[in-house]
């Protein structure tokens, strides 16, 4: 079973690939709720990360997912963009989520 991230970000998905997570930079709609049901439809993909940008304009397809309670397991991840967020919030997010520290 693996980790997949879905970013706008090019710098999130290379940080998450250092972690051995594999992903895809998209930065348009329509190619987000692609790339969502790609990694629906894979059987290996246990969990997807996805950046919260991504999944605010893409709620309707990940919704249900979420739902489901089936795999994979959706979880939204803070980007540098995020507002209302400690300045090392993503390197400490990573550090707790996967023990690596940054």
């Amino acid at each position: 079973m693996k980790y997949f991230v879905i970013t706008d970000s090019t710098d999130t998905q290379v940080g998450l690939r250092l972690a051995g997570i594999e992903g895809v930079v998209v930065r348009e709609e329509a190619l987000a709720r692609a790339a969502i049901q790609t990694a629906a439809d894979d059987p290996e993909i246990a969990v997807l990360l996805i950046t919260e940008h991504l999944a605010g304009l893409c709620r309707d397809v990940i919704a249900p997912l979420k739902l489901t309670g089936k795999r994979p397991l959706v979880v939204e991840i803070p980007d540098r963009h995020s507002a209302g967020r400690a300045p090392d919030s993503i390197t400490r997010y990573i550090r707790e989520a996967i023990g690596i520290k940054l």
